[in-house]
């Protein structure tokens, strides 16, 4: 099997669902098993979506996969936001910021593999 942990896009994910489990422990109950659990779901397919794709010879279909699944993510950070989720702004521009990292991450190592 490839190795990940050096990747990264691997290292982003990560920190990323580090931060969804400690950041959904303050949500209302009702926002922490919704929500919450979309959001900690989500983040942790991404990451086993780039280590699926990494350890694939060929990669794009995987990567197409890995683009979608931040693209859902994108959206459920934002509709947290507009509901009201985030108890800070602060939770919502670092949340944000990594999905935006990933999404431009996994886009552009799609755009590097070969057709």
């Amino acid at each position: 099997m490839a190795q990940y942990d050096y990747l990264p896009i691997y290292k982003k994910a990560f920190d990323l669902c580090v931060y969804f489990e400690k950041l959904v422990m303050g949500f209302s109950r009702y926002d922490k098993y919704v929500l919450g659990t979309d959001l900690r779901n989500k983040s942790r397919q991404i990451a086993c979506q780039i280590m699926r794709a990494n350890s694939l010879p060929e990669k794009r279909n995987a990567l197409q996969e890995l683009v979608a699944l931040v693209e859902e993510l994108k959206l459920v950070v934002r509709l947290c936001k507009e509901v009201g989720v985030f108890k800070k702004f602060s939770s919502y521009e670092y949340s944000s910021g990594l999905v935006v990292d990933l999404a431009k991450q996994s886009q552009a190592w799609l755009n590097s593999q070969k057709y």
